[in-house]
């Protein structure tokens, strides 16, 4: 897939077009037939039922993009079952959330299923290869591999908890993520990450406060798998390892901040970190005064803040790359301590 910028770009506004498109279809499906979000529990915080399906929207475009794309530039049974090894078990894990959307899933089930997805992921990346940054020990790259996967799914899956706020800060990773992979000459993971930032931002027309529709879990799954296969197969090309392996992390930094601040937070109290509740980034934020529209900006910013650094660690020198990721871990730590001294309850 040897697309120039200007044929990625394309492809991006492609599936922004189609999925921005497609999500009122889909609206209008999930009134049709009751899938909504109703505020009914008090960690809600709409005030209006809100229709799910938005998720199905976003996946349907992201697939549809995907294959259309190879079609159109290099469809062959290698990059067939490349692209097919990120899309399938994301569409198998969306299918489960759309059940959960529409009927209700305890959280055990879902961590069964996403840990098989990972199991799946692993053996296909580590048997073929195709794993970013690989250790000398198979038995630890499984084990990364698998955490990874299931912890990047069940991130974004928590930080789905604000109008525009996963879906925006989705579409700011994969910009970097593309950024970084079509820097690196990786064709393949570039389409992938223009398409999933063209999709997500088509799902944002319609996704920003006051939403008028919802991802659910089926569109957070799905992109919690995308984003978490992209991710560990991205190879920066950057030395030592310690480095390289930086870059997913610094990718997907926000996300892990509000999952690590909401786990510490839920264990503190004495909470299943499973259950859900107003103790999100999010909440935090607006509890100190922000508007909803403020604190997705605020999230947006803060993740194209660590993606700046992360595409920055892979284009300039070792000497400056390791104190500029140092520096940023340390902004990271001091952010989580601040976000866990705001209260976790209203109350």
């Amino acid at each position: 897939m040897n697309f120039s910028l200007t044929q990625f770009l394309i492809l991006g506004l492609a599936t922004f077009l189609f999925v921005g498109g497609l999500t009122p279809v889909m609206r209008k499906i999930a009134l049709k037939i009751g899938a909504v979000d109703s505020p009914n529990l008090e960690r809600k915080t709409q005030k209006e039922p809100v229709p799910y399906l938005g998720g199905v929207g976003i996946s349907i475009g992201i697939t549809v993009a995907s294959f259309a794309a190879l079609l159109y530039s290099d469809f062959s049974t290698e990059t067939f079952t490349k692209a097919l090894s990120v899309l399938l078990p994301a569409i198998l894990i969306s299918a489960m959330g759309l059940y959960d959307d529409l009927k209700g899933l305890e959280p055990w089930p879902r961590l069964v299923a996403q840990t098989i997805a990972g199991i799946a992921v692993a053996i296909y990346l580590i048997q073929n290869g195709t794993l970013g940054q690989a250790f000398n020990n198979q038995i630890l790259d499984y084990a990364i591999t698998i955490i990874w996967v299931v912890g990047i799914c069940n991130s974004i899956n928590f930080f789905d908890n604000l109008d525009g706020g996963a879906s925006g800060t989705v579409a700011v990773i994969s910009i970097f993520l593309f950024a970084i992979a079509f820097d690196h000459g990786q064709s393949l993971i570039s389409a992938l990450a223009i398409v999933t930032a063209g999709a997500t931002l088509g799902f944002l027309i319609w996704n920003k406060s006051p939403a008028k529709i919802y991802m659910g879990d089926a569109g957070a799954l799905f992109l919690g798998i995308i984003i978490a296969v992209l991710t560990i197969r991205l190879d920066p090309e950057v030395g030592p390892q310690s480095r390289a392996l930086a870059i997913p992390l610094l990718l997907m930094a926000v996300p892990i901040l509000d999952t690590t601040t909401v786990v510490i937070s839920r264990i503190s109290r004495g909470i299943s970190p499973f259950t859900g509740g107003r103790d999100h980034l999010s909440h935090r934020m607006m509890r100190k005064g922000l508007g909803r529209k403020a604190t997705a900006y605020v999230l947006w910013g803060m993740a194209a803040a660590f993606g700046s650094v992360a595409y920055l660690a892979c284009c300039v020198t070792f000497d400056h790359a390791i104190p500029v990721i140092i520096a940023t871990a340390a902004i990271w730590l001091s952010m989580l301590i601040i976000f866990l001294r705001i209260p976790a309850t209203d109350k």
